[in-house]
């Protein structure tokens, strides 16, 4: 689910911004770096707080 929810929000930014995902599934951490390789976006910090997992992902021009 958490793709399926970066995906959605990545279809209302440019190109060049950046989205920062909190997730608490921790498949998000493999699913989410490899959705975005596949579609052009850039992953710019995977981290963990807690029992969150934070993505930040730079929107590319495949969106």
């Amino acid at each position: 689910m958490p793709v399926i929810r970066v995906q959605d929000r990545v279809a209302e930014l440019a190109p060049g911004e950046e989205l920062e995902a909190v997730c608490t599934d921790p498949g998000a951490m493999n699913d989410i770096p490899a959705w975005c390789r596949i579609n052009g976006h850039q992953v710019l910090e995977l981290r963990e707080q807690g029992d969150e997992y934070i993505l930040v992902v730079r929107v590319g021009g495949g969106t």
